[in-house]
């Protein structure tokens, strides 16, 4: 297959707001031995996009310092070692960076197939999510059937994936969201209550919804407000999953005896300095038990927006207005 000598990518020129996302041109990237080179259809924008935009989340060593954490498309090379996937293959991949571009990288492992009559957006709409709820909500929070989780954001990407498959593995999902149409977004994604943070105070509305127990779990991305809050909504031995930081991650004063007295967990992660076998492992995980869901037309992504590529600077401000519900896409080609 004869590639370009050049691509479209955008550029970030330093660190700041939208506006310095510019559509540029430059070489494409080449595999090493455990990547796979993408010609790119379609990709997804995060808050991670958005923290490296502003400064706040470099890419890990030997990364692409582009942005852009997902993406789908065709294989149109792999390196030395790569195993089970081959040129020409339609691949979703959580990548290090780089997918805002007509072309990307991505080590094997972190690739997976589109999922049954999928099309680019659909599947390029799926790693960062999937991937962060299954390694949070799952592996770290260890919600099981039967549970009560509570997840705040429900109508961000994250919030969408997390009530969708709490609930298709057996759990009782609760959220909060900012309006009366985000509340309703998320009863329809499968949440038993959803609950207005605006309007009311989500400590009293989950001691109501649980009868004074509390929940097993909670997904948090807001932070340093919600932690104390967080603690008194969890029951006995319940588990608070940190994703985030969106409102500060520093707290002036912390009572451990909660902690101690009601057997709490306190844990969080981040994807993106994990190693290409950690993420790996996400990844078959995902599709072992994850993926036949998908291919049976359960728990999609909810798209909001799609943008071109060269409109990358519009889809960050509507990303940092959080007025949408569910992904921001970019189309690529």
């Amino acid at each position: 297959m004869t590639l370009p000598d050049t691509m479209a990518y955008i550029a970030a020129d330093g660190a700041g707001g939208p506006e310095i996302l510019k559509p540029a041109r430059g070489p494409l990237p080449a595999p090493k031995p455990d990547e796979v080179l993408i010609r790119v259809l379609a990709c997804g924008v995060n808050r991670p996009d958005v923290a490296q935009r502003l400064g706040h989340y470099p890419p890990p060593p030997g990364a692409s310092p582009l942005l852009g954490l997902e993406a789908a498309g065709e294989v149109v090379a792999a390196g030395a070692e790569v195993r089970g996937i081959a040129v020409g293959d339609r691949v979703t991949a959580l990548t290090n960076g780089g997918a805002y571009a007509e072309y990307c990288v991505a080590p094997a492992p972190q690739c997976l197939p589109w999922p049954k009559d999928y099309d680019a957006l659909r599947a390029a709409a799926l790693p960062e999510t999937y991937f962060t709820v299954w390694a949070n909500l799952f592996q770290r929070g260890h919600l099981a059937a039967g549970e009560t989780a509570l997840v705040h954001g429900g109508t961000s990407g994250i919030g969408v994936t997390a009530i969708q498959l709490g609930a298709a593995f057996g759990a009782r999902m609760f959220a909060t969201a900012g309006s009366a149409a985000k509340c309703d977004a998320c009863l329809k994604l499968g949440a038993s209550a959803a609950i207005n943070y605006r309007e009311a105070d989500f400590v009293e509305e989950v001691k109501r919804l649980t009868e004074g127990r509390g929940v097993d779990v909670i997904l948090d991305m807001v932070g340093a407000p919600y932690i104390a809050r967080n603690l008194r909504c969890l029951a006995m031995d319940g588990r608070l999953v940190q994703i985030a930081f969106l409102e500060g991650s520093k707290v002036e004063a912390f009572d451990f005896v909660t902690v101690m007295t009601r057997r709490l967990t306190i844990t969080g992660s981040t994807m993106r300095p994990r190693t290409t076998e950690n993420k790996g492992m996400i990844a078959a995980e995902l599709r072992e038990k994850v993926w036949p869901l998908l291919d049976a037309g359960r728990c999609g992504p909810v798209i909001h927006q799609v943008f071109p590529l060269a409109e990358a600077a519009a889809a960050h401000r509507l990303m940092e207005s959080s007025a949408h519900i569910g992904k921001i896409m970019l189309q690529v080609a």
